[in-house]
């Protein structure tokens, strides 16, 4: 008898967790983040090490996965980025709160969301252009994670610290931007994917130029959100925790409009 309720509740369990997969996957609302450590996530790092402080913004939820390094479907934990951006340690980043909150403000009927992280702490815009590695990456994770269902609803960017070092990089970010953003939505085959920027809140000496390039940016169904102003870790570079938690629901706010405004140019969201 007791083999006999053991062996039912392994096949029950086992039905539930494929059914359950296989409705998350037709229903998979996909994101995709990228660009370098602020969307990797570097909140509650401090010398190379993880404080491991997951606020509950951040806490996993069934309905929120990530498309892993293997390219395979599973439940999103912190650190989202941590088998991508595997030179450096990552921490608390926008991803899973940004999960959670789409989830909270939009209706029950939403179904499940993909995160697809692909950011890479340390890289230029350059590093990104179409036939590099890291662009290359991207788009062949992008596509992986349409394999089983689902539909990628918008690309998450949060990138320019490195860019806002050089003069020449600064001066030439708005021009590879937009091709960055065209390119892309050509290879995904999606003319009007809504592509979420952050502008930079550190940098180098010429950060206010790639921030004056990621604010004008006129292109059809670009955002950009503001992240001038959030609390910094000592490093004076990257986000901390609660900043974090912030940006990503500033971020979730910003989606959620995109699906009841009509298609328009880059407009600008303080964060404050």
């Amino acid at each position: 008898m007791g083999y006999l309720l053991s062996l039912m509740v392994i096949l029950v369990s086992h039905a539930c967790a494929v059914g359950a997969a296989d409705w998350g996957l037709q229903n998979n609302n996909i994101f995709i983040l990228a660009g370098q450590s602020n969307m990797a996530g570097r909140g509650g790092v401090v010398n190379e090490t993880w404080d491991g402080i997951v606020p509950s913004e951040c806490r996993p939820n069934p309905s929120i996965l990530r498309l892993s390094a293997g390219l395979t479907w599973v439940e999103a934990r912190e650190p989202l980025h941590a088998d991508i951006d595997t030179n450096k340690t990552c921490g608390i980043g926008p991803g899973i709160v940004f999960a959670n909150a789409v989830l909270n403000l939009k209706d029950p009927f939403f179904g499940i969301v993909g995160l697809v992280p692909c950011a890479v702490g340390g890289t230029n815009l350059s590093e990104w252009s179409r036939g590099s590695y890291l662009y290359t990456q991207l788009v062949r994770r992008a596509k992986a994670s349409l394999q089983h269902g689902g539909k990628i609803r918008a690309l998450l960017w949060y990138q320019g610290e490195s860019d806002s070092e050089s003069r020449d990089y600064a001066d030439s970010y708005k021009g590879k931007l937009e091709k960055f953003i065209m390119d892309l939505r050509t290879d995904l085959r999606s003319p009007m994917l809504p592509v979420i920027q952050v502008g930079v809140a550190s940098g180098g000496p010429f950060m206010e130029t790639v921030r004056k390039a990621q604010l004008g940016l006129h292109l059809p169904n670009v955002t950009c959100v503001d992240a001038k102003g959030l609390p910094l870790e000592p490093d004076g570079l990257h986000l901390t925790t609660p900043a974090q938690v912030h940006l990503g629901h500033k971020l979730a706010r910003d989606f959620l409009q995109t699906l009841s405004r009509p298609i328009t140019s880059n407009t600008s969201k303080s964060l404050m």
